[in-house]
Parts: structure tokens; sequence; C-alpha cells
């Protein structure tokens, strides 16, 4: 079963302003093969995909990857360089992300090498890390995986504008609450089974 795969698929057929049933009749199935791909019991062969990649505006080797992927259990990270904002989010985090390993780092060079060995799914980033800009780091996450969802967080809203230009999907004012998490979770642009 992959989830991934499956909520990837919905998002996209939203997004289009697509019902199960208009993307059904688009690639020559039915109505309920399509759920059955939204929901992750079945999976589209190879020919599909490459023409649900068509339908739905999407390169045909990123479905193809994701379809590929593995229901692994997605990880999570906070990085921030304060310990006690660490250890105020890491538990609201787990709460809202049960399925998830949850991981906390004061230190960007540790997220970083962590990043390098396990895919992180979503990144929730301290705008002031010390000497090193959660800016910085959001650049350097998404060069070692482009899929990466990123939430800078940080207790000055002015720094909004700088965090757009970074590829970053969402943003959030601390102290973060199961609520703002969230919220920022149906925005992702690459969603993962969180099971909150």
């Amino acid at each position: 079963m992959n989830i991934l795969f499956a909520e990837t698929l919905k998002k996209l057929r939203t997004d289009k302003g697509l019902t199960q049933h208009e993307l059904a009749d688009q690639v020559y199935v039915t109505r309920s093969t399509v759920a059955r791909w939204e929901t992750g019991s079945r999976m589209p062969d190879a020919a599909m995909i490459s023409r649900l990649s068509s339908c739905l505006d999407v390169d045909a080797g990123l479905l193809l990857s994701i379809a590929s992927e593995s229901s692994e259990v997605p990880n999570v990270i906070m990085v921030d360089d304060r310990k006690i904002i660490l250890s105020g989010g890491l538990p609201i985090l787990k709460e809202v992300l049960p399925n998830a390993a949850v991981t906390g780092f004061t230190r960007p060079s540790e997220a970083i090498e962590f990043a390098r060995f396990n895919r992180v799914a979503l990144a929730f980033l301290d705008i002031e890390l010390g000497k090193k800009s959660g800016l910085d780091l959001c650049r350097t996450l998404l060069e070692i995986n482009p899929r990466t969802n990123v939430v800078f967080l940080t207790a000055y809203s002015e720094y909004s504008l700088d965090a757009w230009s970074t590829g970053a999907t969402g943003f959030l004012l601390k102290p973060i609450t199961p609520e703002g998490v969230r919220n920022q979770l149906r925005n992702l642009r690459y969603p993962f089974p969180s099971g909150g």
C-alpha cells in the first residue's frame, strides 16, 4: 500500500478541480478504480501513470518515483538553536504526527547530516540559528531532497517575505500549537501520511 502516492494523486486531482469521476473518464477507468488509487489499496501500472501525468499536467517521472517509494515512516525534523523551544515543540509535533519519526536538532550541521541519510518529509526550521541562517539551511535541505516540505518557525513576522523566496511551503509564528501545525499540514506541497 503506497499512501504517499495515494495522497499525492488526490491532491493533484483536487488542485486541478476534478472529481474522481471526471478523472476516471479522462483516463478511461471507473470511478472506483480512482478511489482505490487514492486510498492506496491499488496502484496504477506504468502506462496508466503516464496517462495520469498527462491529465494532471505533472511529470510522469515524478509520479513513477512516488509510486515506487515504499510506505515508510515519514521523517519530520525540527531545528532550533534553543533547547527550550525544541523541548516545547517536539511533543506537539509528536501529538499531531503520531505515525512520523520526529527528531530535533540544535545545530544545522546535524540536521544536514541526518537529511543526507534519511529522507526528510517535513522540516520545521527556526530562521535565526546562531551563526547559520534557517533560510540557508532550507536551501541545503532542498538540494538534498527537493520533495522536503519546509515550514519556517520564528517569533518575527518580518522574516516572512525572505522565507518565501527559499522554496518553503509554510510559515509559523512561535510558539507552535497543534492547530497551527495541522493548518500547515493541509498546505504541504508534497503531502505524506501524517496519521494525525
